[in-house]
């Protein structure tokens, strides 16, 4: 071998050398600082990260660069990450492009070397509870930066003006104050500073953006919103002149001593007077309260629940009609067995208060005391009728009676003790309670698909339910389901409309108040992506929730993260990626925005047993597989 080539052999050998030393250092590096993240934050979900897997290839949430030296992403979105990001964790990370922290229970402030990471591009760290202020040292990389739904406080940083790459940011819904920079950011494409404090008026380079991106703020002025108020200045004060005076005698020093002495004693007599007719009208009252017996909403004795006042007090006054039973009820009793029930408040819903109500010889009912009821006898004995009918379904809580008269209407249904789908989902999730299963969803789902698509063949197909939320999904034995309140909408004056249920509404009830079948398709959907996120479709005070359920998930899908949408209790059961995927597409057939292109309920139902059977199927054979 010529010498010369040696020459130049060893040193370019020696480099390469040195470059994989370099590069092993620096995924080691990364390694390191992920394990003392995970270990310096508790987190609910177990994270599978450990020096015996490899980091690039295993760890759940990590992605590489392509070559495998650097970790270039981590989404670690909805797994109880709980407490203060610590320092000199992530903010190592000198290779990162992509963090997601979003929808965790993140608290304080916000280590400022995390998003002041040079390579950073994408952030995101909305429905966390972080405060503080606003770090003012960021990536100048950053092109997405979604800091909403946390507790952050003080100004907007003017810094922000130097992200010239930035193409969206969304600040709403935290307690930032102060006026809005003046940004001029050319490649701003999203922007979102709703429900702060902020004041002042809007800079004209953000005039461009619509209103909802400003709403919340009410010390906010100009365009889109209402135009500022200029304050015209004061004009100059000049002396007036001084004209002479006359002086002029007081009233009272022109009344004689006699007459000031008669004014002031009528004026005394008068006063006594009114105090004796009071003390009296007193006396009378409690005269009265006194021989009428005991006080009103005073309750039983005997260890019952004290039954409300407003549940018994009006129907006691009305006038002495009979329940009405439908055929086939096997109840016995009256409406005073009723009101001589102990009751117990079980939640007060879209369309009165529903108690419990257990009478004396044993029997559990549950009472709807109907509120804002605007047709007459008549048409609510027909509509009584059509839900009486309806109720032959073993997916539909059936009415058993009604009660009407000028000041009550009471419906009477079946207790079904195992509660309702939103207390199931949502309640306790932190109180280490057993998750719920797929399986267990899937049957769930399906049996409210099939309640309501026999609620739409009722009626020569024109019924509607109106009022379709997890909360009104009653559960039966064995993990089934059944659907309750259905067929009052008509009944209702349109000012019982719930706010609380504003996020199952469809767009166009919200706008004409008037439900459809099509919207109860679109409720179900909302409905069916609160059972496959684990989300409710409203943000509640101290909750994670999102605001607008669908389109939060449209974005999520249209971003290609998929497999971020569904609940995290789900991420432990294997084989059920496809059946989750196919159930989220039939959901978001459902929440179309045109009415039109919504399915029909029967077509639904068809769906979701096609989901249920098929991927059964597959998910058995692939299990025979992995068996044999």
């Amino acid at each position: 071998m010529d010498y010369h080539m040696v020459f130049i052999l060893i040193p370019l050998f020696i480099s390469l050398l040195c470059l994989q030393a370099t590069a092993t250092g620096n995924l080691t590096s990364d390694t390191q600082a992920l394990l003392k993240f995970a270990a310096s934050i508790p987190h609910g979900r177990k994270l599978n990260w450990s020096l015996t897997t490899p980091v690039c290839f295993s760890w759940v949430g990590v992605t590489c660069t392509p070559d495998g030296t650097r970790v270039k992403s981590l989404r670690l979105p909805g797994i109880g990450l709980f407490g203060q990001i610590p320092a000199d964790t992530l903010g190592n990370l000198d290779a990162l492009e992509i963090l997601s922290l979003r929808s965790n229970r993140l608290t304080v402030d916000l280590p400022s070397d995390v998003p002041s990471i040079p390579s950073l591009h994408s952030l995101y760290l909305q429905h966390n509870k972080l405060s503080g202020i606003v770090p003012s040292s960021l990536s100048f990389n950053l092109t997405f930066l979604d800091l909403s739904y946390n507790s952050f406080l003080g100004e907007i940083p003017f810094t922000i003006q130097n992200l010239t790459q930035l193409t969206a940011l969304y600040l709403q819904n935290n307690s930032l104050s102060g006026s809005i920079p003046d940004f001029h950011l050319p490649k701003l494409k999203h922007l979102n500073l709703s429900y702060n404090n902020l004041s002042g008026p809007i800079p004209e380079s953000l005039q461009n953006f619509p209103v909802e991106a400003f709403l919340g703020n009410p010390f906010l002025c100009g365009s889109p919103l209402a135009q500022c108020i200029a304050v015209p200045p004061s004009p100059p004060i000049s002396p007036a002149p001084v004209l002479p005076i006359k002086p002029k005698r007081s009233f009272w020093k022109r009344l004689s001593t006699g007459i000031i002495i008669t004014i002031a004693a009528g004026g005394s007599s008068i006063l006594i007077l009114l105090v004796i007719i009071l003390l009296i009208w007193i006396s009378k009252r409690r005269r009265r309260e006194r021989s009428s017996g005991a006080p009103k909403g005073k309750g039983r004795t005997g260890g019952r629940i004290d039954k409300p006042e407003e549940y018994s007090s009006s129907a006691q006054e009305a006038e002495k009609n009979k329940l009405v039973f439908f055929e086939g009820c096997s109840y016995n009793f009256d409406l005073e067995d009723l009101l001589r029930a102990s009751a117990e408040v079980l939640g007060k819903g879209s369309y009165g208060t529903t108690y419990k109500a257990v009478l004396e010889d044993g029997v559990t009912v549950v009472v709807k005391r109907l509120k804002e009821v605007v047709v007459g006898k008549r048409e609510f004995e027909q509509q009584m009728e059509i839900i009486g009918r309806v109720a032959q379904h073993p997916n539909v809580v059936p009415l058993r009676s009604y009660y009407y008269s000028k000041d009550e209407k009471l419906l009477v249904f079946d207790y079904v003790p195992s509660g309702n789908f939103s207390s199931l989902l949502h309640g306790g999730r932190d109180a280490g309670r057993t998750p719920l299963d797929w399986d267990t969803r899937v049957k769930i789902v399906h049996g409210v698909a099939r309640g309501i698509a026999h609620i739409h063949a009722q009626g020569g197909g024109k019924f509607i339910h109106g009022n379709i939320k997890a909360s009104n999904i009653l559960l039966t034995k064995e993990s089934g389901s059944c659907v309750s309140e259905y067929g009052l909408a008509p009944l209702m004056s349109s000012a019982a409309t719930p706010s609380r249920v504003v996020g199952y509404r469809a767009p166009e009830v919200i706008e004409h108040r008037k439900s459809t079948q099509k919207s109860d398709v679109y409720s179900f959907g909302v409905f069916l992506l609160e059972l496959l996120t684990g989300k409710a479709p409203l943000q509640s005070p101290g909750r994670d929730d999102v605001v607008d359920l669908p389109r939060w998930v449209q974005s999520v899908v249209r971003e290609e993260w998929t497999a971020e949408v569904f609940d995290v209790e789900l991420m432990r059961y294997p084989n059920i990626e496809e059946d989750m995927v196919q159930m989220l597409q039939v959901a978001m057939q459902c929440v179309a925005r045109t009415p039109d292109e919504r399915p029909k309920m029967e077509d639904v139902v068809r769906m979701i047993e096609d989901v249920r059977c098929s991927n059964s199927a597959n998910r058995q054979s692939s299990e025979e597989k992995v068996e044999g």
